[in-house]
C-alpha cells in the first residue's frame, strides 16, 4: 500500500475510520518492536544461565536493555520532531532487527563470545524498542483532535505492552522448549520486520520549521520551565517506581508467607489483567474524566494498597490488592501522556516524551538496586510503606495540574 502524505497524522485522520486505522498501525508497530525486545530479554538470560553464567553477569545483561534508552531518548525525540514518524521508526526497526539477528548468530558461538554478542543485542533491542516507543507515542498524541480523544488514544496504545509480553516473552518461552534458542530468536527477528511493514500505513508528515527562540539554542531542560511539566514528571516518576516496587516486593513477600511459585505467579498475573481492564474502560469514560483528578485518585489508592499489602497473609487478599493496584496504576499512563501533549509546544512533543522516557528508564535501572538494599536491611514491608507514604505526599502535586490537561 503506498504511503499517504499529509501535513501531519491528524491531517490525514479526518474521520473516525482513518484515526482507527492509524491507531491500529501504531499499536501493531509497537507490538512488533516491544515483543522482539521482550522475547530477547527473556531468552538471553536463560541462555547464559543455561551455560553457567553467574547471576551478576545476568544482571549486567539485563541492565543493558535500559542503557540505550537513557542515552538515545533525547536524540530520538528530536529526530521525530524534525523529521516525523518514518525516519526514526526505520532506525528503530533496523536496531531491533539487528539485535535479534545477533542473538541468532550467538547460537553458533562459544560461551565467551556469545555473552558479548548477546550484550550488544540487548543494547540494540532496548534502544530500538525505545526509539520506536517515543516515535509512536508522539504520532499517536498528535493524531488526536481533543483532550478526550487523546485519553482514548493513549488508553488503546497502552494495551500494546501487555500484548507484547504475550507475543514476545510467552512465544519465546514456548519456542525455546519446542525448537531451542535459535528457533526462538528467528521468530523474534520477524517481529520488528512486521513493525516496519506497519509503518507504511502511517501518513508521512511534512516537517514543520521549529519555533525560533532568539538569542540562544533550545535545550531539553527548557521544557522543565513549562508550567506543570516538573509536577507531571514527578508524578510520573513516583507512579513508575510503584510498578518496580510491586514486581520486586511481591515475590519476596509471597516467599515469606510460604506461598508456592504458582500462587505468587497468579498474584502477579492478575495485576496486568487489571491494567488491561482499566485501559479498555477509559475510552468509554474519557468524556467524563479529568486527568488531574484521575491521577490524584490513583495515587491515593496506590498509597492505600501499599499500606495494606504487607499486612495481609491470604493469597486471595493479596490478589485483591494486586487487582486494585493494577486498576490504579493502569489509569495513570493515559492521563500522563494526554497532559504531556497538552503542556508541550507543538514542535517539541517528541522531545518531551523523550525526557519522560529518560526519567523512567533511569529510575528502572537504579530503583531495584535501592529496593534490594533496603529490603535486605529492613525487610520488604518498610519498602511498601515508605513508597506508599511518598506517593500519598506526592498526590498533593496533582493540584498544580488542574486545568492543564
Amino acid at each position: 500500500m503506498p504511503e499517504a502524505t499529509a501535513s501531519g497524522p491528524a491531517a490525514a485522520a479526518t474521520d473516525g475510520v482513518s484515526i482507527q486505522r492509524l491507531l491500529a498501525a501504531l499499536i501493531a508497530g509497537q507490538i512488533g518492536l516491544h515483543s522482539a525486545m521482550a522475547g530477547i530479554r527473556l531468552a538471553a538470560p536463560l541462555q547464559v544461565l543455561h551455560e553457567g553464567q553467574s547471576v551478576a553477569g545476568v544482571g549486567a545483561l539485563m541492565a543493558l536493555f535500559a542503557l540505550a534508552p537513557v542515552l538515545l531518548a533525547l536524540q530520538a525525540g528530536r529526530m521525530a520532531d524534525r523529521r516525523g514518524y518514518h525516519p526514526p521508526m526505520h532506525i528503530a526497526v533496523a536496531m531491533t532487527a539487528l539485535g535479534a539477528l545477533l542473538a541468532v548468530a550467538s547460537t553458533w558461538l562459544d560461551a565467551g563470545p556469545r555473552f558479548a554478542v548477546l550484550c550488544v543485542a540487548a543494547v540494540l533491542g532496548g534502544g530500538g524498542a525505545n526509539i520506536g516507543l517515543i516515535t509512536i507515542q508522539r504520532t499517536a498524541g498528535r493524531s488526536a483532535r481533543s483532550t478526550v480523544e487523546r485519553m482514548r488514544v493513549f488508553s488503546w496504545l497502552g494495551l500494546a505492552p501487555a500484548l507484547s509480553n504475550v507475543v514476545g516473552a510467552t512465544s519465546a518461552g514456548l519456542l525455546i522448549d519446542a525448537v531451542g534458542f535459535r528457533g526462538a530468536y528467528v521468530f523474534l527477528l520477524l517481529l520488528p520486520l512486521a513493525a516496519g511493514l506497519c509503518a507504511r500505513y502511517v501518513p508521512r508528515e511534512v516537517p514543520e520549521p521549529p519555533a525560533a527562540v532568539p538569542g540562544r539554542r533550545r535545550t531539553a531542560w527548557d521544557l522543565l520551565a513549562t508550567p506543570g511539566m516538573r509536577s507531571l514528571l514527578v508524578v510520573n516518576w513516583l507512579m513508575s517506581a510503584c510498578w518496580d516496587v510491586h514486581s520486586f516486593a511481591v515475590p519476596v513477600l509471597g516467599h515469606e508467607r510460604g506461598f508456592s511459585a504458582s500462587v505468587i505467579g497468579l498474584i502477579l498475573g492478575v495485576f496486568p489483567l487489571a491494567v488491561t481492564g482499566v485501559r479498555l474502560l477509559i475510552p468509554l469514560l474519557a468524556a467524563r474524566l479529568q486527568a488531574a483528578q484521575v491521577l490524584r485518585g490513583a495515587m491515593l489508592c496506590t498509597a492505600l494498597m501499599f499500606a495494606v499489602y504487607p499486612l495481609v497473609s491470604s493469597p486471595w487478599l493479596m490478589g485483591g490488592c494486586a487487582v486494585l493496584l493494577g486498576l490504579a496504576l493502569g489509569s495513570v499512563q493515559p492521563m500522563i501522556m494526554s497532559t504531556l501533549h497538552h503542556l508541550t509546544p507543538h514542535d517539541r512533543h517528541g522531545e518531551a516524551i523523550a525526557l519522560r522516557s529518560m526519567t523512567i528508564n533511569a529510575a528502572s535501572t537504579l530503583m531495584p538496586l535501592l529496593f534490594g538494599a533496603a529490603g535486605a536491611a529492613m525487610g520488604v514491608a518498610p519498602v511498601f510503606w515508605v513508597m506508599g507514604a511518598a506517593v500519598a505526599a506526592g498526590s498533593q502535586i496533582t493540584r498544580r495540574l488542574r486545568g492543564l490537561g
